[in-house]
């Protein structure tokens, strides 16, 4: 004989409810379980779970360190210091370029160093000097801007990093679930959210990654054009037409001879600043302060 679907059904819940008595809840004193630290739901993740940890912990320190190199090294006073700026600017416009060119070799910036390599081709023409300024200006903004981008990748990839230990983490949830069933969704309940805990913990590393790159990004553009103003107020009264031949750097070389110097019928001026050192702007060779002409090449020296 043939039983109603809906008898079938009631009598198959009545048959349940012995077994459903037998899985009663744990004892009021049971649900209230002590709360767990962070470190203890990180142990109880087991090996891979504390190795991603120490990932998402190294992570953290190194965008920290990246924060304060470029809170110190993308200000605008950085790039171009205004006591060397003014140096230089005393320099180039007494025309010793040599002195000019050892003061960028003893500053590591932005503005020395760009200013250095232009120097080093001064005595090719002013298109080689800007195609030079140009070409290090680029390389210098390319290194500024690459340490920058480490903090790009970082708000990349921690999400990553804890979406993986969230998704290990509940794959082990889900194997208890398989094999125990539902007997104690509290612990599951437990389970799921130590695991959600790596999520959380590489968004709070990603976000501020993020918000740090986008503005040391701005900082750095700033800084550069800044810098750059600076270095055009530098360079615009070289008379590159009087200086070609000249070589600038580790080999100092004044284009000219004295001996051609001494022979020819006009001799090249120079500006010389009493408030610099007192050597020559063609020779480099040491002078006395007033001195005219220069005792080592014979240029006439105009002093200022």
């Amino acid at each position: 004989m043939t039983l109603p679907r809906s008898f079938a059904v009631l009598l198959g819940w009545l048959l349940c409810v012995p077994t459903l008595l037998a899985q009663s809840p744990a004892p009021a004193a049971d649900k209230a379980a002590a709360p767990k630290t962070v470190l203890e739901l990180i142990l109880h993740g087991g090996p891979l779970i504390i190795l991603i940890w120490i990932c998402i912990l190294a992570t953290s320190i190194v965008m920290v360190t990246f924060v304060i190199q470029n809170v110190m090294t993308l200000k605008a006073e950085k790039l171009a210091p205004q006591p060397m700026v003014d140096a230089l600017k005393q320099a180039v416009h007494a025309g010793n370029y040599q002195e000019a060119w050892e003061t960028c070799k003893a500053n590591d910036n932005y503005l020395a160093n760009v200013l250095r390599r232009g120097l080093e081709r001064l005595g090719r023409g002013k298109e080689t000097f800007e195609d030079a300024l140009a070409e290090a200006g680029m390389r210098e903004a390319t290194l500024l801007r690459t340490r920058n981008s480490y903090l790009s990748v970082i708000g990349v990839v921690s999400p990553m990093i804890g979406l993986l230990g969230t998704v290990i983490g509940m794959m082990g949830a889900f194997q208890t679930l398989g094999s125990s069933g539902i007997s104690d969704p509290r612990a599951l309940a437990s389970s799921i959210g130590e695991v959600l805990l790596a999520t959380a913990s590489g968004l709070f590393i990603a976000i501020p990654a993020f918000v740090a790159y986008y503005i040391f990004r701005n900082m750095a553009q700033n800084s550069i054009v800044k810098a750059e103003d600076k270095l055009n107020q530098i360079v615009e009264e070289i008379p590159f037409e009087e200086l070609k031949g000249i070589r600038i750097g580790e080999n100092f070389d004044p284009g000219w001879t004295p001996n051609k110097a001494a022979s020819s019928s006009g001799r090249q001026s120079r500006k010389v600043s009493l408030k610099l050192t007192t050597a020559c702007p063609v020779c480099n060779g040491s002078i006395q302060p007033g001195e005219n002409p220069c005792s080592h090449c014979g240029t006439t020296l105009e002093w200022g």
